[in-house]
């Protein structure tokens, strides 16, 4: 027979294996979520699905980016700057693509095939235009422009809800910016309910100076945040107009609400003051349909 102290000892052990087993898994969530947030930047969890849209390899990422096809990001792994990879974020930076490095444990988390060789490109599922092709769109309609800028939206189902709005409300084209916002994922083309294939959309690295140069086009540029001086159906929004939308939980950036022309406010009874961003976003979208008698 083994003695009381045998006894204990096996279950001290059996004890300290299951705390390893529960600091591994642990270790391996966390794992999970910064490898995520290392993507996403400052959103919020919960975008498993998007991560379904990447090319992993040295060669896959490389014909990509010499193909001009359009990537959101590309991760790379810390230590790895030689060869095809150091070709890579050359191609990478005169391209102005977004490049990350981060720690090879968290490309191994994001690994559909297991053979990343420490690079993961995030594709779009859709090209970017650029802020000059919206302009273009605009004037072959033989419209003033109607755009909409977007600071900072992180949400998928925001994006694609905005999108659908926006098509229906004859916008010309939306501007997101390259960096802490949601791109144009499978998730954001799902939601839009296929608008998506009808709206152009550009990624900038600057909103606020994208906003000087629309001025600079005779653009008026307007805010939307709740603080605005005039409600948004008493201001004349028919000729050339950017409307900006800022972010679900912060709103419009300091400096990118200063570049704006001005800011109006949605007038609300009820007790919550604010409003989900692709519902403020399509308010006044349709209020400037009406005015423009679309």
């Amino acid at each position: 027979m083994k003695s009381g102290r045998e006894k204990r000892d096996r279950g001290k052990r059996k004890d300290n294996e299951r705390k390893l087993r529960k600091t591994e898994k642990s270790r391996n969530d966390e794992l999970s979520r910064i490898a995520k947030a290392s993507y996403y930047a400052e959103a919020e969890p919960g975008y498993e699905e998007e991560f379904s849209d990447k090319l992993e390899g040295r060669n896959p990422v490389l014909e990509a980016l010499k193909s001009d096809r359009t990537i959101n990001k590309i991760l790379i792994a810390k230590g790895a700057q030689v060869g095809s990879i150091r070709q890579i974020s050359a191609i990478a930076k005169e391209k102005g693509v977004v490049l990350q490095e981060v720690d090879r444990s968290l490309l191994d988390k994001m690994s559909e095939t297991g053979h990343h060789q420490g690079v993961i490109a995030f594709v779009s599922v859709r090209d970017y235009v650029t802020v000059d092709d919206i302009l273009d769109i605009a004037e072959q309609r033989g419209e003033p422009p109607f755009i909409v800028i977007l600071d900072g939206i992180t949400d998928p189902h925001n994006l694609g809800a905005i999108i659908r709005s926006a098509d229906a409300a004859g916008v010309h084209g939306i501007i997101i910016p390259k960096r802490r916002a949601i791109g144009l994922t499978p998730a954001v083309a799902k939601a839009s309910a296929g608008a998506l294939e009808y709206v152009a959309v550009a990624r900038v690295p600057n909103i606020a100076q994208t906003i000087e140069y629309l001025k600079n086009k005779n653009v008026w540029v307007v805010g939307t945040d709740s603080t605005g001086d005039r409600a948004y159906y008493e201001c004349d929004l028919k000729g050339a107009v950017a409307l900006v939308v800022g972010s679900e939980g912060e709103g419009m950036g300091r400096f990118v609400r200063e570049s704006c022309d001005f800011v109006v406010n949605i007038p609300m009874k009820g007790k919550i003051s604010s409003l989900n961003a692709s519902v403020a976003a399509a308010i006044v979208m349709f209020e400037i349909c009406r005015q423009r008698g679309l």
